[in-house]
């Protein structure tokens, strides 16, 4: 006998419908699965055995022939696991086979019968809710949160496959999963560390209040202990507020890569992601023998932090570069490409020479030029032409160690960034693919960042006295442009030229 369930698995961030067809032959018993099954797929057949036996349901000893299509697709994962059980139970006569016609079946079986959670399932519910004739979603309790954020998608969580079966002969017997995601939104999106905790730095506060209103990627060079690191770690509470979107598509990424933590059905807050010096390409950029998101894109809307810059691997910080310019991660292999989103913002830290106190008056360097100048010569000039702010975080003076006042609240921050992000939405309204001053090329420059006469006779000056490079010269527009914008001007001064210029200066020391 046949049956066929539906089913559905992930493919990059997006989902697909998998039809699990389950066929009972009179032959010596074998337990087969076809259609690409990689891995845990693979090993479904021991867990499925023992869950059905368990469930004091009969398994068949018999020849059992599982096939997932479409067949050309690798299959990866345990959530084919409860599909199988129940395909397998139709098949021989133990459920009616017009009782799941409509619903789509997902979930990891114990040994017991129980389900366990599986990843990847918001992108799933997400696929299901795009009109393909599906009645509901049958998901582990655990999960029912996360597929009920895909809104308008009936959830029923059930906690084993007994009771998947008895919902599927007395609907009534489990109630649709309801949330509310504006209440759920809301509660999610609060940060745990404020910019206020930071004391002094002024300087250092101000360029990152410009790099958050402009999207600009952003390098601190610093002495130990100048807090660069929590500088940082405050970046995505002063970025722009997140939107529902953005929080879905966010929560897509994290949850494919199974990165979701328990309890959490949505990531509301920026992601602020700090890879170790060590990592690996596939861990940075994504990939593998199963594909999976990497940092780049689980950074996606928020901040990917690379601390100690230089200690990365030259090859693995040049692999940056292609997402830095196209926000977007292309994993190829033999039968397929996966694209993953990667529009992150990137902050990096690095101090100035390897002893970390070239230039501190406090400390003495022992570095020889050569030294230094072999430290900063692991970061290319093509990467460094990539972020557009470059200031120095000086030690902390006593005396703001041991203020009682506290700094600007990370919220009165971000009203200014929110405001200076829809001045550049309302300018590049009929633009595509822009969608804040960072992403202005040579053309758009030229349209939107003006200047007058003195104030290109003071960029001219800066490039040829102070040994700017001319690259640096669409880089000072873009973040002129957005300090302008900070202080809601429509045309960039000199003043904002100026302290865009500030913001370059490190090129002539470090990487021309």
């Amino acid at each position: 006998m046949l049956s066929k369930i539906t089913s559905s698995a992930t493919l990059g961030v997006d989902a697909y419908l998998v039809e699990v067809e389950a066929d009972i032959q009179q032959q010596l018993p074998a337990f087969i699965t076809v259609g690409l099954p990689e891995g845990a797929v693979r090993e479904s057949k021991e867990r499925v055995t023992s869950a059905i036996k368990n469930s004091d349901f009969v398994f068949p000893a018999k020849r059992v022939t599982i096939n997932l299509a479409p067949a050309d697709i690798k299959k990866e994962g345990s959530a084919f696991d409860l599909p199988i059980a129940v395909g397998i139970l139709a098949a021989t006569g133990q459920i009616l086979k017009d009782r799941f016609d409509d619903y789509v079946l997902l979930g990891e079986l114990s040994l017991d019968g129980t389900l366990r959670p599986v990843p990847g399932v918001l992108p799933m519910a997400l696929n299901c809710r795009k009109g393909n004739g599906v009645k509901g979603i049958i998901v582990p309790e655990e999960n029912a949160r996360e597929a009920a954020m895909a809104d308008s998608v009936p959830v029923f969580p059930v906690k084993s496959l007994k009771d998947t079966v008895h919902f599927l002969e007395d609907e009534s017997s489990i109630k649709r999963f309801h949330v509310d995601i504006g209440s759920v939104f809301n509660e999610a999106k609060k940060y745990s560390v404020d910019f206020a905790d930071v004391k002094g730095q002024e300087s250092a506060k101000r360029a990152l209040e410009v790099a958050a209103a402009g999207g600009h990627n952003i390098i601190m060079i610093g002495p130990p202990g100048s807090g660069k690191t929590m500088l940082a770690r405050r970046m995505p509470t002063i970025l722009p507020d997140m939107t529902v979107a953005e929080a879905l598509e966010t929560t897509k990424i994290h949850s494919v890569a199974g990165r979701l933590h328990e309890g959490s059905a949505l990531v509301a807050t920026r992601p602020f992601r700090s890879p170790h010096h060590s990592i690996s390409y596939a861990g940075l950029i994504g990939g593998g023998t199963v594909p999976k998101p990497g940092e780049v894109s689980l950074a996606h809307h928020g901040v990917l932090f690379l601390d100690e810059l230089p200690e990365f691997k030259k090859d693995i910080l040049e692999m940056l570069r292609q997402p830095m310019e196209d926000n977007q991660v292309t994993i190829s292999r033999a039968v397929t490409a996966i694209t993953y989103p990667a529009g992150f913002m990137l902050v990096a830290a690095m101090n100035p020479c390897p002893c970390g106190y070239y230039g501190d008056p406090n400390h003495e360097c022992h570095c020889t030029s050569s030294e230094i100048q072999r430290y900063m010569s692991r970061i290319s000039g093509p990467l460094m032409d990539r972020i557009d702010i470059h200031i120095t975080v000086p030690s902390v003076k006593f005396k703001d160690l041991s203020a009682q006042t506290r700094g600007e609240r990370s919220d009165i921050v971000r009203k200014r960034v929110n405001d200076a992000r829809n001045i550049q939405q309302m300018r590049f309204c009929d633009e595509e693919h822009i969608f804040c001053n960072a992403h202005m090329d040579s053309k758009d420059i030229d349209r939107f960042c003006k200047i007058d006469t003195k104030t290109q006779a003071l960029l001219a000056l800066a490039i040829n006295k102070q040994g700017l490079s001319a690259r640096a010269y669409d880089r000072i527009l873009k973040v002129a442009r957005t300090i302008a914008d900070l202080e809601q001007a429509p045309d960039i001064l000199m003043n904002h030229v100026a302290e865009a210029i500030h913001y370059r200066t490190l090129d002539r020391h470090l990487w021309l």
